[in-house]
């Protein structure tokens, strides 16, 4: 007689189906990783919302976060990299903007 196994949550069976998955895009990389390689703080204020040959449009809540980060820039841009695991990203590009209202 063989024994049958107890279920397993549907959350198994999707880990091991998106843990091979790789988002399509640049942009959906660094979206995908951009809390973990800037904060939580900084990232509940900015979020990236664009890429194009590899500079990053990051969207910030107001002129006085996209001009401090602007300053942080270097360094937020080193972390990133590291978080992507490549050098997919030249340059970060801080604007003013409610980055809730982009896609």
């Amino acid at each position: 007689m063989s024994r049958r196994r107890a279920p397993r949550p549907l959350s198994f069976a999707l880990d091991r189906v998106t843990a091979g998955l790789a988002p399509a895009t640049v942009l959906a990389r660094v979206q995908g990783c951009w809390a973990d390689a800037v904060g939580d703080i900084v990232s509940a204020e900015a979020k990236p919302v664009s890429e194009r040959d590899g500079v990053v449009t990051v969207a910030c809540q107001s002129s006085v976060w996209a001009q401090e980060l602007e300053m942080l820039g270097p360094d937020l841009l080193v972390k990133l990299n590291a978080a992507l695991g490549d050098p997919l990203v030249a340059q970060l590009r801080f604007k003013a903007g409610d980055s809730r209202s982009r896609p």
